[in-house]
């Protein structure tokens, strides 16, 4: 059994998954309170599985990018869940967990998540034997910055305000992804730590460290 993490920013999610389904499953925006939040969310959620934490064999936990302080409580998390547990843990990339429960396409992939001040954490994928695969690492742009980038046909997948949406949609090159589509599935982050874990692709437990961009740098557009 499974236990996934997600703290990447305000928008918290948590999945308990079996290695066929996902058995529980829950995601809320938190705004600034996931240290209070994330532990009684996490225990509640096992307690409608029927289950407790000797249940879990494994954990999986975004990694970022996102804001710091909220990806720093879950990773924190989950860590002293899994020295308590002796169980392992998988880091998964913020932005995968948008990318992969995407429909395969032959257009490239752009996938954004909010990260402050009104820059988003941005970054391309291609589809590549059935999976999307990242280009290059991710990064923080503008919204105007999103629009130069989209410079030809191409999937766009964000976590955009109704305004930003619009402005996307501007874009005749932009083929934006709706918005329910566009939010990161606890789920999704389960089944992509799962598979490395039943791999054995499992991360070092002490060195795990989030992906964090650097939102107060220039903006290269």
């Amino acid at each position: 059994m499974l236990l996934a993490v997600d703290t990447s920013n305000e928008w918290m999610g948590l999945a308990v998954y079996d290695g066929t389904r996902v058995v529980g499953e829950r995601a809320w925006r938190s705004s600034q309170r996931h240290t209070v939040e994330l532990a009684p969310a996490v225990q509640d959620l096992l307690t409608r599985c029927k289950l407790t934490a000797k249940d879990l064999t494994a954990l999986g936990v975004a990694i970022g990018p996102g804001s710091f302080t909220s990806l720093r409580v879950g990773l924190a998390f989950v860590k002293g869940l899994a020295f308590a547990r002796k169980i392992p843990v998988v880091g998964i990339p913020t932005l995968d967990i948008l990318a992969h429960a995407q429909p395969e396409s032959q257009l490239p992939l752009a996938v954004a998540i909010q990260a402050g001040r009104g820059r988003y954490a941005w970054g391309w994928y291609k589809n590549s034997l059935g999976r999307w695969q990242a280009e290059g690492p991710a990064r923080v742009v503008s919204v105007e910055a999103i629009n130069d980038e989209v410079a030809s046909p191409s999937l766009v997948c964000g976590e955009f305000t109704g305004e930003v949406r619009q402005k996307i949609e501007s874009n005749q090159n932009a083929q934006l992804i709706s918005a329910e589509d566009s939010t990161r599935k606890p789920a999704v982050l389960a089944e992509l730590a799962w598979a490395r874990f039943q791999s054995g692709d499992v991360d070092e437990t002490a060195s795990l460290a989030p992906i964090y961009l650097h939102t107060a740098a220039p903006i290269q557009t």
